[in-house]
């Protein structure tokens, strides 16, 4: 026993690499457990402050600190082995390292840009709400230069020339444009919707000119998709909105109730007085805009009613609480005209029918006779 142990210890001695790369091993996995004790007590003590950058810090911080660790102890524990073992497949491991570190803080510079993100949609930065299209456009365009910065520093770090690249780039851009022209027309698209903003996310939009309705769901680089109101998905090019007229009407400060009603013209007589009635109705209805324009007037003589329209605005712009005034007004109305007496005519003909004389037994032959049908 004494002498297997012997021979071991012999073995170790005469190949102390290994005892190294244990320690390295055992020291990173030491500081890869602290470091994940030292982080969950931290946030739980950022979590009871106001600030809520170190929570944000924190939370992107945890999983790129603890690749970092092992990055950096394997590579060591790779160079004890490359150096004792000679062997040039572990030449690169210093630039693997150096690449794998910068990799690393680039992962965390996303993730905090992306938490950022998160945090000013949700919550708004300092008491204010964020648009959530200004914070996603500002998110994309960071996570984009930083992702390509990266890649050029990557680049760099295995020796190639980033002047070179840069200048081969603007070479092939050309050749590039003409192959990828559909796709710079959609980024160009989606930088046109970011910077003039014509709808948000959220937002209910409509085209006049395709058959395009619903709610914006997200704005991409490339498309922008939307939630018809029948809960299907629609993906359109960000291309297709430099030339089309879209509506929005998430964005309109009122709703409009526009009525045309008829009245029997038999009721003629009460037709002031309900048009009267039905104006101080809506001046005295508290979800009415009496700052917009409001009219109530005899509009024409119509083939079976006496007409009147309505034309007002409420005060809010969401379609359900929208119908459910426009249905108090028009049962309002219908009230009004019911109290003078009066009836809403529905479409109707009266047929006169005159015989002739001739046709007459000679007795009546000086009688006319009117016959009246009314049908609906």
């Amino acid at each position: 026993m004494s002498d297997g142990f012997s021979n071991v210890f012999d073995y170790l001695l005469a190949h102390r690499w290994i005892i190294e790369v244990f320690a390295i091993v055992l020291l990173t996995g030491t500081a890869r457990f602290f470091s994940k004790l030292f982080l969950d007590g931290a946030e739980k003590r950022a979590a009871k402050t106001a600030n809520y950058w170190d929570d944000i810090l924190l939370h992107s911080g945890r999983k790129p600190l603890g690749v970092l660790i092992w990055v950096v102890g394997i590579s060591f524990a790779a160079e004890v082995v490359g150096g004792e073992a000679q062997a040039e497949l572990f030449g690169g491991v210093p630039t693997l390292r150096d690449v794998a570190v910068l990799w690393v803080f680039i992962w965390f510079a996303l993730r905090f840009i992306r938490e950022a993100e998160i945090k000013f949609i949700t919550d708004g930065a300092a008491g204010v709400a964020v648009d959530t299209t200004t914070a996603t456009a500002v998110g994309k365009l960071l996570r984009a230069s930083i992702a390509i910065t990266g890649v050029l520093m990557a680049l760099q770090a295995f020796g190639f020339s980033v002047s070179g690249v840069l200048a081969f780039g603007g070479i092939g851009g050309i050749a590039v444009g003409f192959a990828a022209r559909d796709l710079l027309a959609n980024f160009f698209g989606a930088l046109m919707i970011f910077l003039d903003r014509p709808f948000s996310v959220g937002d209910w939009i409509r085209s006049p000119d395709r058959n395009i309705e619903g709610t914006v769901e997200d704005i991409g680089w490339r498309q922008t998709r939307i939630r018809t109101f029948d809960k299907r998905p629609l993906y359109i090019p960000n291309s297709v909105f430099t030339s089309l007229a879209v509506e929005n009407p998430s964005r309109m400060l009122n709703r409009r109730i526009y009525e045309t009603i008829g009245l029997r013209y038999d009721d003629i007589d009460q037709m002031q007085a309900v048009l009267v009635d039905i104006k101080a109705m809506l001046k005295a209805h508290p979800d009415i805009d009496h700052d917009q324009i409001l009219m109530v007037n005899f509009n024409a003589f119509g083939p079976s009613s006496v007409d009147f329209f309505v034309y007002t605005f409420t005060k809010t712009t969401v379609w359900v609480e929208y119908h459910a005034i426009k249905e108090d007004v028009l049962l309002k109305i219908a009230a009004i005209v019911a109290a003078h007496d009066a009836e809403i005519a529905f479409p109707t003909q009266t047929l006169h029918l005159q015989v002739e004389p001739e046709a007459l037994p000679a007795n009546v032959s000086n009688a006319t006779t009117n016959i009246g049908a009314n049908r609906e």
